[in-house]
């Protein structure tokens, strides 16, 4: 019977074709629209214009890239939950079926003369057996590496909690950035096409008046060379805003087609953080920067394997205790209990012993250099931070007054232009040349926003938003404003603050 289902099975498994499979376009199809609808629920639409602070609170709760870090960690908790059952004993039940087609008869020989015992064979077993196991097994070995495994695995927890706090320091410095592109092309992007229509015009007017030789040649060539570098120059700053309503689209979870608006925030670049100590803006930063933290617990980690690898060198030890049954009629004592205990050891690891050890010592050195390095690299970054911060508050405030400047003599030449004091080439050449000052002063604005979301990150301050994800967007939002306010208070949290 026996060798007829092995037959069976053999020839089962040889008709059986694993091969490799491309994806159907309408599986790709079918996983593109689920995750497309995965995205979009539970998002809440936009209603009405978009704010600084509400960009920031839609990008935390909605953005891909911030779930992906939430779930990470979440999955780094479910492993490290996981595998502290790893350190409880093993409680295992088993169940066996043994067939034989005749009996199991056994002779036997004395053992003294080493003569065949007159005896009749012996039948020992019963040709049908069932048997059933449950026991428990317990390691001492096999305790101490989950031990240190577990610990490495809480470690790593803390890891993707501080890879979450980094991924949203950028995710801040990414909106702040986009958002303030957007209220550029919001403002000048109107200006810009009216400029370029009217240089369009001017363009035609030279050229007719070029073809009808009323003036000599040079003068309108050099007249259309003015108008078409105006032009490329409007052009090219049309160019450059053009993207700036889908990169915050994407970051915000908001339809990468739709026409929203925004809200210019009023006010100045604040230069508060400028007046704090740069060595309590180091304490700070050391204490509370992430990179430099997932330094810290990688050491950690280092060193619990060099505990683990340690444990291999000495014996294992390990206890069993079971109760067992078998319906075997030859057996008097059908029900039983046992118990054991075993030590091991393994004697050819002594020979790979010191190499292990140097292995982990290695680990552990290395932990601490990158670590030591990386506490280089936050102070070469908070020094270069506050100087970027500092350098773009005061190219803002430059480039503001240009700007200003630029505002009043396009005004006047406007002015004159109607009066017909002006040439058409002249107010359009300074309407371009307002234009360019006011991109540049969003420029500015924008690079000074980056500036203090980058040295938010190089000191560890985050939003303190716990719950985000099950936050409403409202409260969020809300929060937000609040963690903005006292950022540009320019207060540093207390040394004692966890992160």
């Amino acid at each position: 019977m026996l060798g007829c289902a092995s037959l069976w099975l053999l020839s089962a498994c040889s008709t059986l074709d694993v091969g490799t499979a491309k994806l159907s376009t309408a599986e790709v199809r079918a996983t593109l629209q689920d995750d497309k609808a995965a995205l979009a629920r539970d998002v809440e639409p936009l209603n009405g214009p978009l704010t600084l602070d509400g960009a920031i609170a839609r990008a935390i709760k909605y953005n891909a890239e911030r779930r992906y870090k939430a779930m990470e960690e979440a999955v780094a908790m479910g492993t490290f939950e996981a595998g502290q059952f790893d350190m409880l004993p093993k409680l295992i039940a088993s169940a066996g079926y043994r067939d034989r087609n005749n009996d199991l008869i056994t002779r036997s020989v004395d053992s003294v003369t080493g003569a065949p015992s007159l005896a009749n064979p012996y039948i020992s077993s019963s040709r049908q057996v069932l048997s059933t196991e449950l026991g428990i097994s317990w390691s001492l070995l096999d305790f101490g590496q989950s031990y240190y495994a577990a610990r490495q695995n809480a470690d790593r927890v803390m890891i993707a909690g501080e890879r979450r706090r980094k991924a949203l320091h950028n995710l801040i410095l990414d909106v702040r950035t986009a958002y303030w592109r957007v209220v550029a092309a919001q403002k000048l992007v109107p200006l810009l096409r009216g400029t370029i229509a009217e240089s369009e015009a001017a363009l035609k007017d030279a050229r007719t008046a070029e073809s009808d030789r009323i003036r000599s040649p040079l003068e309108p060539l050099r007249y259309q060379r003015q108008l078409l570098e105006n032009l490329r120059l409007l052009e090219t700053i049309e160019q450059e805003l053009s993207t700036a309503r889908v990169e915050l689209a994407a970051l915000t979870a908001l339809p990468l087609s739709s026409d929203y608006s925004v809200v210019e925030a009023g006010g100045d670049v604040n230069t508060a953080w400028l007046n704090q100590p740069i060595d309590k803006m180091e304490e700070v930063a050391l204490l509370r920067n992430p990179d430099l933290r997932e330094g810290i617990y990688n050491a950690r980690i280092a060193q619990q394997e060099t505990r683990r690898t340690m444990l291999k060198l000495f014996p294992g030890l390990s206890f069993n205790y079971g109760v067992k049954h078998s319906n075997d009629d030859y057996l008097i004592h059908q029900n039983w209990n046992e118990a054991g205990a075993q030590i091991s050891f393994n004697l050819l690891g002594l020979l790979s012993a010191p190499a292990q050890m140097r292995l982990a010592d290695a680990g552990v050195s290395l932990a601490n250099q990158r670590r030591m390095a990386m506490q280089m690299a936050v102070l070469s970054q908070l020094h270069i931070a506050r100087q970027q911060y500092a350098n773009t508050a005061r190219q803002y405030e430059r480039a503001d007054a240009i700007a200003e400047v630029d505002g009043r003599i396009a005004q006047h030449i406007a002015n004159q232009a109607e009066a017909q004091k002006q040439s058409a080439l002249d107010r359009i050449s300074q309407q371009s040349t307002a234009v360019l000052s006011q991109l540049r002063r969003y420029q500015a604005l924008s690079n000074a926003q980056a500036a203090a979301s980058r040295l938010q990150a190089t000191l560890g301050m985050e939003p303190v938003v716990n719950g985000s994800s099950d936050m409403p967007l409202a409260e969020l939002t809300a929060a937000v404003a609040q963690s903005l306010q006292t950022w540009n208070q320019g207060q540093l949290p207390s040394p004692e603050d966890r992160p």
